[in-house]
């Protein structure tokens, strides 16, 4: 068994092309918000919409897991997005 790199990053705009291509790939419309991208050896294996959780992938490799994860990873981040900051309470002081 070798060794397999595998990376969950945000997209950026040079990414453009790419997700286009794998929309294309998909049969699908390129997502057009925030999107989580899943690379396996460097190479765009799926796509997730961060808000809405919705997917491209490779369906010429074995995808679904990598599309599971980046789902998983986008609703932890709109979950932390959504939780309310508790900043720092001073108490009263007692005499």
């Amino acid at each position: 068994m070798t060794p397999t790199t595998f990376t969950i990053r945000r997209a950026s705009a040079g990414d453009s092309a790419a997700v286009v291509r794998l929309a294309a790939l998909d049969s699908a419309t390129a997502p057009t918000g925030d999107l989580l991208l899943g690379e396996v050896e460097d190479e765009l294996w799926a796509a997730v919409e961060i808000d809405s959780g919705t997917a491209i992938a490779d369906p010429f490799r074995p995808s679904l897991d990598v599309v599971e994860l980046l789902r998983l990873r986008a609703k932890m981040m709109r979950r932390d997005s959504e939780a309310p900051r508790r900043g720092l309470r001073l108490l009263p002081r007692v005499a």
